[in-house]
Order: C-alpha cells, then structure tokens, then sequence
C-alpha cells in the first residue's frame, strides 16, 4: 500500500464493504465522530473486549468485574475535577474558521521530524545491510540525534506550559514552530482557549425539579465509588483491583481519525488497589504485563512503545502510554497511571463516607493507591484491524486483498463452502459441518461464485479458514481446509476440523504467549 494516508482510506473504506464499521446513521447524511459497528466489526470487538478480560480478570484471581451505570450522581464529578478541570486547549484558524486542539497541532508537528527520522533509518538500514544495528544508530546519529532534541524540547515545552495553564505559550510555541491550518496553511491564529468535554443531561420528567447529570466522560469513577462494596462484599485483600469495560462520552470539538477519536467510546480499564508506597513496583509490573498482552496478540513488537508522560496530572507520580504505530503515526493506545490516593480522598470529602481499608496484618486503616491500566477499545480495534490490512502479491502476477486478524479475534472463524451449490447433497453435507461446528465457533456458510472468488472474498474478511466440501468428501468424509495466511490446502478427516480449527483461535494457546 503506497503511503500512509492512502492505506488510512483503505483501512476506512475496507472496514465499511466488508461490514466491520458504519457510519452512524448514514441515511441522514451521518453524525460527525459517531460510529456503528456492523455486523463482523461486532464480533471483533466483542473477541477483543473477551480477550481483554480473559487476561485481566479470569487469568487473576486478585482481580473482579463490574458494571457500573453511566448516570452517576453529579457530585461525582464535582469530585473528580472534571467539572472544574476536563479540558482540551482549543485553538481557531481566523481564515479557515476550522477549529483544531493545540496540544495536537504540536503533537502533529512532532510526528513530522519523527517521520524524517524513520527515513533516516531507512537509508542507513539499506547502505549497511545486515551489519545495521538500529539501536546503535539512533543514539550516535548526529542528525538523528538533533530531531530528537528538536522534539524533546518541543514536547517539554508544551507539557510545562498545559501544566502551568499558560496558554498564551502553547499558542507563541505554534506561531514560532509556523504550524500552519492543516487546511488552508494559514498561520492566523486565535489566542488558545479551554474548552469542557462533558456533555450534560437531565434527570426527572418535570423540567423544575430535573436534576442536571452528566454522561460519564470515563469509567473509572464507578470502580472508585464502588471500591468499599465490592472489597467487603468479595472479602478482597490488598492487592486487587476492579476491572469494567463500557461507553463513556467526551464532547470532542475536533473528534477525526475515523474511529480513534470518537465522541461515544468504549474503554476497558482496571483500577489495582494497593498499599501506599508499593506504587513503584507495580507500576513496572502492569507496564509489563501490558505489554506482553499487546505482543501475544502478534501484531509485531515494532509497533509499539512506551511514551512516559512529560506532564503529569496533579495527583499522579507516574504516567506512561503504550503507543501504537497506527497508519498515521505512533499515537496512544493504552495507558498506565499510578494515581496516588487521589481518587478515593477525594470522594471522601465531598460524600463524607469513609472509603477506607483495614489492613489485619498491620492492624491500620489506610487510604489505599491505585495503580491503573485503561486502553481503549475503539482504538485497538483501528490497531488490529489496520495493522491486519494487508495487499499481497502472488506467484501468478496477481495481488490479494487479505485481512491476516489474530485468528483468536477473527469474527468468522471458518467459512464451510460446497463446491457445487446446486448438488443437494453437497450443500446437505456442508449444513451438517455449519451444525456441528457452530457450538463452538463462529461459523459461515459461503455457496456464490467460483471457489477461487468465495477464498478472496473470505479472506478480505479475515476468515482463518476455508472449508471446501465436494463430490470426495460424500466418499470418504473428508473436506479440503485452506489456512487464509499461508493459502496451504490439506485434506482432512471431517471429524478432526473441530481439533484443527480450536488449535489455531483457542484463547489459552494466544495468551500463553505473555
């Protein structure tokens, strides 16, 4: 695929003709940064979000579910900060009348030197051959090593001035950087503003006594307040944590990128309870486990890293982002806060409820710290499904289209096709495989067209396998399976698909690779 934002319309344009990704209610034209996942994109999201907890709370016996409600009460909030403090500094372009997030104008800026780094890379990995070490180049490349320094200041700059709320300096930064509207390239900004992304609601059926609410604009909050109930109720001792999947909703003014930045998003987060000072062992650890969950997946360890955060929140002492190579750039995927006792003090004080825990072998009560891990489930969809988009070229001088998903995630995991349709006994026998299989796994039937044009189409789809059912199958019971990756066909037995198939998506085999 030619470059990066021509495989980024592939990516968009393939997730909508193969049913993963819709445009939300695309008969009135559509809803800017809303989307509906269709009928695969369903199950991929679904296979995603089943991994994720098999790993988090299945695979550790510290570590419990809930569901908590989107509606909470106002106050939460209030607590929380993010009445007060929930903001993106927005900037807009005076000719354009465009409006853009500042932090990601520079941010963008930022990916630019990194893209001229990665061809400096390029060129010396090509003049070196197999002596290039590119661990080697990067920190003793004297050009290299000057982009790096141009960015580090950048980023350090900004970091310290969102911190210090001086956003007369994110907007001197743009201007002497001459970020220009990405649009137009005009250079005639507003002077950058905050802006609240909670979108809010009411509560009651008379308009005197409605309560204003607020949609959740993250799910963390529902563990923290629920923290005491489920450790009494579950009898958990420190160390635990409580894990949820659900929507949250931000008022993203510059909501783009497809499905990476959306206004209506699911997260899958894990708030982990432990003992006060105890935060730096557990932050290396979660750092770890993380990661080594994103590799079992196989999507190739050069596409990720770990960015630590130059600006911290005020009442975290550690922050790092595991970031993805997405087709426009490393952007964040997941990330990894240690978050003090901020969260609970906090609720303390505006409820006036103790939410503490009494540790029996220290014999103290303490507040307790929470380490924790939140990814967005939207954002690894875009990662599987983008990095999975592959174009082949074959033997023959031909190309394929092919979606290679981690067959553990794919949504059809095998597609059953006659290879006559109108031989009854044939399509008898493929229905017989469809019943036999779809207790297990999630099965297809595939009768039109040429076999050769059912495997292109089943392997734009991500199918893992093709089951092919002809006249020596009604002898002898066996079928021809071909594996979508490696477009090897074997024949086999009928009654061993079922063995061959689990072996290739069954959850334990995946993440036994962590």
């Amino acid at each position: 695929m030619a470059n990066n934002d021509d495989k980024f319309k592939k990516v968009i344009s393939h997730a909508k003709e193969y049913g993963y990704v819709f445009q939300s209610s695309e008969v009135y034209d559509g809803l800017s940064a809303v989307y509906d996942y269709a009928q695969n994109g369903v199950e991929l999201k679904k296979n995603i979000r089943d991994y994720w907890w098999k790993a988090m709370v299945q695979m550790n016996d510290n570590i419990v579910g809930i569901d908590a409600a989107i509606f909470m009460h106002p106050t939460t909030w209030k607590a929380s900060g993010h009445v007060d403090a929930f903001n993106d500094p927005l900037i807009d372009n005076k000719d354009s009348k465009k409006r853009y997030r500042a932090d990601v104008l520079i941010e963008d800026y930022c990916a630019k030197i990194e893209n001229k780094i990665e061809k400096e890379v390029k060129k010396a990995a090509k003049r070196f051959g197999d002596a290039f070490n590119k661990e080697e180049f990067l920190s003793t490349n004297g050009r290299v090593l000057g982009y790096q320094e141009k960015i580090n200041t950048i980023l350090s700059r900004m970091g310290k001035s969102l911190e210090n709320e001086d956003l007369a300096d994110v907007k001197a930064l743009i201007e002497e950087l001459e970020i220009a509207d990405p649009l137009s390239g005009s250079k005639n900004w507003t002077d950058v503003k905050q802006f609240n992304l909670m979108f809010g609601t009411k509560l009651g059926a008379s308009a005197d006594s409605a309560m204003d609410l607020y949609l959740r604009p993250e799910t963390a909050q529902g563990i923290f307040v629920n923290f005491l109930n489920v450790q009494k109720t579950g009898r958990m001792k420190i160390p635990f944590g409580i894990a949820q999947t659900g929507k949250a909703f931000r008022n993203e003014i510059v909501a783009r990128q497809f499905i990476f930045r959306m206004r209506e998003f699911e997260q899958m987060e894990m708030q982990f309870f432990i003992k006060p000072g105890s935060q730096g062992e557990w932050f290396k650890h979660w750092k770890e486990a993380r990661l080594k969950w994103h590799l079992s997946l196989g999507l190739g360890e050069d596409n990720y890293r770990f960015h630590d955060h130059e600006k911290l929140a005020h009442y975290a002492d550690a922050a790092t982002d595991i970031e993805f190579k997405f087709p426009f750039g490393f952007k964040e995927l997941e990330g990894i806060h240690s978050r003090t006792d901020f969260d609970l003090k906090q609720h303390e004080e505006y409820s006036g409820k103790k939410l503490q825990y009494f540790d029996h072998e220290d014999n103290e009560s303490y507040t307790p710290y929470v380490l924790e891990t939140s990814i967005g489930l939207d954002r690894m969809f875009l990662a599987v499904f983008s990095n999975a988009l592959q174009e082949e070229e074959l033997e023959n001088n031909t190309t394929r289209t092919v979606l290679k998903l981690p067959a553990v995630l794919a949504p059809v995991k095998a597609a059953i096709l006659p290879l006559v349709r109108k031989d009854e006994a044939l399509v008898k026998l493929s229905k017989k495989i469809i019943d036999d299989l779809k207790w297990d796994f999630s099965v297809a039937y595939d009768e039109k067209d040429a076999v050769g044009r059912r495997y292109r189409r089943q392997d734009a789809n991500g199918t893992p396998f093709c089951i092919t059912v002809d006249g020596e199958s009604l002898e002898n019971n066996t079928v021809t399976i071909r594996h979508r990756d490696t477009m090897e066909q074997q024949r086999v037995k009928i009654e061993d698909l079922k063995a061959i198939i689990k072996k290739e998506v069954d959850v334990k085999e995946w993440l036994m690779r962590m």
